[in-house]
């Protein structure tokens, strides 16, 4: 053999496996996530804490005292309202809705925060999946399967250091990029 077909084999054999490596990884992030398989929404509803979270766009004002509050409806949707106190001390206020994915478990739900006349277009329907619920509902952990959105909430506004390792633990089995976590200050407000 030449030395230039045997360079362009060696180039086409690393392209190759540099290919493959990336498919390994897409595929990764499109194993759906492990979830809860019942939740019973009266328990679930109420005030919990954000404890920590991946950065993201529409909470990168958020600096501390970061809430969702969950109401069922009597339609089976569930209203969210999340609140924050921003880095300027201003408070801001999203309303938004969740409702069930058909043909999922009961924690595979679609939020949405954008008006409801645009509730039509699939893009306006965020996922909210449920990976990780107490016993006693006082803990949890929610992500979309894509592994850019987690947040760990709690009903009080601090938690055991040792349950957060364990949350974090959980987080990263599932393919979470928990370095990155972001822990808001809660004041308990």
């Amino acid at each position: 053999m030449t030395y230039k077909l045997m360079r362009g084999i060696g180039m086409l054999a690393v392209a190759a496996g540099g290919a493959a490596l990336l498919a390994q990884t897409l595929r990764a992030h499109e194993k759906p996530l492990d979830v809860v398989l019942k939740v019973d929404f009266e328990r679930y509803a109420g005030k919990w804490f954000e404890i920590a979270r991946l950065p993201n766009r529409f909470e990168e004002d958020c600096a501390r005292d970061v809430t969702a509050t969950y109401t069922p409806r009597p339609d089976g949707r569930i209203t969210v309202v999340n609140r924050c106190v921003e880095k300027d001390g201003s408070i801001n206020e999203a309303e938004g809705i969740a409702r069930r994915v058909e043909g999922k478990p009961p924690s595979v739900l679609e939020v949405r925060f954008a008006p409801a006349w645009l509730s039509f277009l699939p893009m306006v329907w965020g996922d909210y999946q449920i990976i990780e619920l107490s016993p006693d509902y006082t803990h949890a952990i929610v992500g979309s399967p894509d592994r850019k959105y987690l947040w760990f909430l709690a009903r009080e506004p601090k938690i055991d250091p040792a349950l957060y390792e364990k949350l974090k633990e959980r987080a990263k089995a599932q393919g979470f990029d928990v370095a990155r976590l972001i822990q808001p200050e809660q004041t308990g407000g």
